[in-house]
C-alpha cells in the first residue's frame, strides 16, 4: 500500500516554483506575421484578415479554455490523493482511573493486591502525518454526465470559433466588393467629368463665334461643376471603403491599397431550397444551439446524481509520534494503514436537489426553444438574402441594356450638337443619363456580389 502511494506521488506533474515562468508550448509561441502586401486578391484578403483578427484569436482562446474544462471534468473519474500534517497539544496527558485489584495465584504465597488510581495512557503532544487515496466508484452518473457536458462545451467553443471565422470572411468579402464597386463608380465619375469638360470647351468655342447664347455656355459650366462634385463624392466613397478594408485587416487605416478586379458577372445557379437545406446542415449558429440543448440535457443528469449516494474506495496511511520526527510513542505505534469502502448519502435537504433538477430542466427547454428560433431565423435570412441576389442579378441585366441605349443616345445628341441641330441641354441630358446608367450598372453588379456574400454567410458556408 505504501509503495503504491509513493509511486503515484512520483508520477504526479511538478508545478514550476514560484517566480518561475512555465515553458511555452510550441503552439503558444507567437510568430511575427510577414509584412502585409499592398495588392490583395480576395483569397489573400481573407487569409490575412483571419490571421490578424482579434475576434478569431479570442475564439481560439475560448476553445483552449473549453479543452481545459473538459480535461478538468475527466479528472472526476480518477483517484484523488491528499496529504495532511497535524499537531495537537492536549491540556493534560490522557489518563484513565484504574481500580484496585486482588491477584491470586498458586505460585504466590499470598494474594497480591494492586493499588488503584490514575494511569497515563497517552502523550500530551501529538504529531501526525496522513496520506489518503480516494477513488470514486459510484456517483449516480453525475461524473459521466459532467464530463459529457464539458465535452459538449468544447464542441460549442469550436462552433463559436467557426461562427467568428465566417463573420470575418463575410465582412472582408463585402469590404472587398465595396472597394471594387467604389472604384468602378469613381471611373464613371471621372469619365463624366472628362465628357462634361469636353462639352464645356466645345460650347466655349461655339459661344466665341456666336453660334450659341451665353446661357448654353453657363449651363455646361454648371453641369461640369456638378460632375466635379460627384467626382469628389466618388473619391471619398472609395477612400472610406479602403479604410474599412484596412481596418478589417488591422493595417494602418491610410495604408496604400490595391485589389484585384474580379467584378465580372457570373451566374448564381443555386435554388432557394438548396440554400435552405445547406443552412440547416452547415450554419454554425444552428449547430451551437443544438449542442447547447444536448449540454443542457447532460446538466439535468448531473443534478439528478445528487438523488443517489456516492460510493468511494479509500486507502489511508498514517504516521504518528509525540515529536515532530513522527517516531511513535510509548503508547501508540509509529504507523498504521487501512482500506475501506465508504458511502455518503445526503437524502434530505428540503427539496434542494429536486429544485436544482427543475432549474436544469427549464434551461433544457430554453435551449430547445432557442434551437427552433435559430432555425426560423436562418430560414428568414437565407430567403431575404436569396431575394436580394436575384433582384441585383435582374438589375445587372437591365442596367447593361440601359448603358447600350444611353451610349447611343449620347453619341447621337453629341453629333447633332456639333452640327447645331441639337441644343446643349440635349447633350447634357444625354450625358447625365449615360452616367446614371453606368453607375447603376456597377452598383447593381457590386450589390450582386455583396448579396451573394450575405447569402453564403446565412447558409453557413465560406467559399
Amino acid at each position: 500500500m505504501i509503495m503504491a502511494l509513493i509511486t503515484i506521488l512520483a508520477l504526479l506533474p511538478i508545478s514550476p516554483a514560484r517566480g518561475e515562468s512555465p515553458a511555452l508550448r510550441p503552439e503558444e509561441t507567437t510568430v511575427a506575421p510577414a509584412a502585409a502586401p499592398s495588392r490583395f486578391t480576395l483569397p489573400e484578403s481573407v487569409a490575412w484578415a483571419l490571421q490578424q483578427s482579434l475576434v478569431v484569436r479570442a475564439s481560439k482562446a475560448e476553445v483552449k479554455g473549453a479543452e481545459a474544462r473538459k480535461k478538468e471534468a475527466f479528472t472526476g473519474f480518477l483517484p484523488k490523493l491528499g496529504a495532511s500534517y497535524a499537531y495537537t497539544r492536549l491540556n493534560d496527558a490522557p489518563w484513565t482511573n484504574m481500580p484496585s485489584m486482588t491477584i491470586t495465584s498458586p505460585i504466590l504465597p499470598a494474594p497480591l493486591k494492586t493499588p488503584g488510581g490514575p494511569v497515563v495512557v497517552g502523550t500530551q503532544d501529538n504529531f501526525s502525518w496522513a496520506l489518503e487515496l480516494r477513488q470514486p466508484l459510484f456517483a449516480g452518473g453525475a461524473i459521466l454526465a459532467n464530463y459529457r457536458a464539458s465535452r459538449k462545451g468544447e464542441d460549442i467553443a469550436r462552433t463559436d470559433e467557426e461562427t467568428a471565422v465566417q463573420n470575418i470572411v463575410a465582412e472582408v468579402k463585402s469590404a472587398y466588393f465595396h472597394i471594387l464597386k467604389a472604384q468602378k463608380i469613381l471611373g464613371v465619375a471621372r469619365q463624366a467629368v472628362e465628357q462634361l469638360a469636353s462639352h464645356r470647351d466645345e460650347a466655349q468655342r461655339f459661344f466665341e463665334v456666336g453660334l450659341i447664347p451665353k446661357n448654353d455656355l453657363l449651363q455646361s459650366e454648371v453641369q461640369l461643376a456638378n460632375g466635379q462634385q460627384g467626382l469628389v463624392r466618388a473619391e471619398n466613397g472609395l477612400e472610406i471603403a479602403k479604410s474599412r478594408f484596412n481596418t478589417l485587416l488591422r493595417r494602418p487605416i491610410d495604408a496604400s491599397l490595391e485589389v484585384e478586379d474580379i467584378l465580372v458577372y457570373r451566374p448564381f445557379a443555386k435554388a432557394l431550397e438548396e440554400c435552405l437545406q445547406t443552412a440547416y446542415q452547415r450554419r454554425p449558429e444552428i449547430k451551437a444551439h443544438a449542442l447547447r440543448a444536448e449540454q443542457a440535457r447532460e446538466a439535468v443528469k448531473v443534478a439528478q446524481g445528487d438523488f443517489f449516494p456516492t460510493v468511494s474506495a479509500v486507502g489511508h496511511y498514517e504516521r504518528f509520534g509525540d515529536t515532530g520526527s513522527l517516531q511513535g510513542s510509548a503508547y501508540k505505534s509509529m504507523e498504521n494503514w487501512h482500506i475501506m469502502a465508504r458511502a455518503d448519502w445526503t437524502f434530505w435537504e428540503w427539496g434542494k436537489t429536486r429544485h436544482r433538477v427543475d432549474a436544469q430542466r427549464a434551461r433544457e427547454n430554453q435551449a430547445d426553444s432557442m434551437l427552433l428560433h435559430e432555425r426560423d431565423k436562418a430560414t428568414l435570412e437565407v430567403k431575404a438574402a436569396y431575394i436580394l441576389v436575384r433582384e441585383a442579378e435582374k438589375q445587372v441585366f437591365v442596367a447593361q441594356k440601359s448603358i447600350d441605349q444611353a451610349e447611343e443616345n449620347f453619341r447621337i445628341n453629341n453629333e447633332r450638337y456639333r452640327e447645331q441641330v441639337a441644343t446643349s441641354t440635349d447633350v447634357l441630358d444625354a450625358q447625365t443619363l449615360l452616367t446614371k446608367a453606368k453607375s447603376d450598372y456597377f452598383t447593381a453588379l457590386g450589390d450582386y456580389f455583396i448579396s451573394q456574400v450575405q447569402l453564403e454567410r446565412a447558409m453557413g458556408v465560406s467559399q
